[in-house]
């Protein structure tokens, strides 16, 4: 059975994101034991890696310094499975407006960018909230290779959205799916390689967030 290491920064629910991937495995015809640590080992000797989190990117920082952020960089380098959700797609990024001077993991050019302020509803032109929180459609912006692929073969698949700054990919062509918040378009998924990251939860987005899980997974 597959390892799967879902990284505690101590931010977020991960017993939502626990229970998401069990699910997942078993619905996808592949089951995981899925470890909740912080322990820069147990990163490393994963076969696979799951890093959510909800708050702001200084702790994220903080909490990825030293150990077990090379623990994560070297998973990625070597090829394993990583799965982002929310700040765990900020942290791939070298940092955040939010938090200026906190570094993330730096995988990816590019900076974290807060959502603009003053965004009016095209149909309603009432001001619309930040966070940016709740369902909203996504669509892709190319065909996805890796676990995204699920998602793309829907029209515009409902997912669930808890967020007030997003990426910005300093290389576009990362970008694999967005999201329109008004008329600001936000970056919902970046895929390259053995890395998949949303900006929505997948573990909230109820029938298609466990079939990306899924996919993951069986990978």
């Amino acid at each position: 059975m597959q390892r799967v290491a879902l990284v505690d920064l101590g931010m977020g629910n991960l017993r939502s994101v626990e229970r998401a991937l069990q699910r997942a495995g078993e619905d996808a015809g592949a089951p995981c034991a899925v470890v909740r640590t912080g322990d820069p080992e147990a990163v490393a000797s994963a076969d696979k890696v799951v890093v959510p989190g909800q708050g702001a990117f200084r702790d994220c920082a903080a909490a990825l310094a030293g150990g077990l952020g090379d623990a994560l960089r070297a998973q990625i380098g070597r090829g394993t499975p990583y799965l982002g959700i929310c700040l765990g797609l900020q942290a791939l990024f070298e940092g955040s407006e939010e938090a200026p001077g906190a570094p993330g993991l730096g995988i990816f050019a590019g900076q974290v960018v807060r959502l603009p302020d003053g965004l009016r509803d095209p149909a309603t032109n009432e001001i619309l909230k930040i966070p940016h929180m709740g369902w909203n459609t996504i669509r892709m912006e190319r065909e996805p290779e890796g676990p995204l692929r699920v998602l793309a073969g829907e029209a515009a698949p409902y997912v669930y959205f808890v967020h007030s700054y997003h990426a910005a990919p300093a290389e576009p062509s990362l970008v694999a799916a967005v999201a329109e918040h008004g008329p600001h378009r936000i970056t919902a998924a970046i895929e390259q390689g053995n890395v998949t990251a949303t900006q929505f939860h997948p573990e909230k987005s109820q029938a298609a967030g466990i079939r990306l899980l899924g996919a993951f997974l069986a990978r």
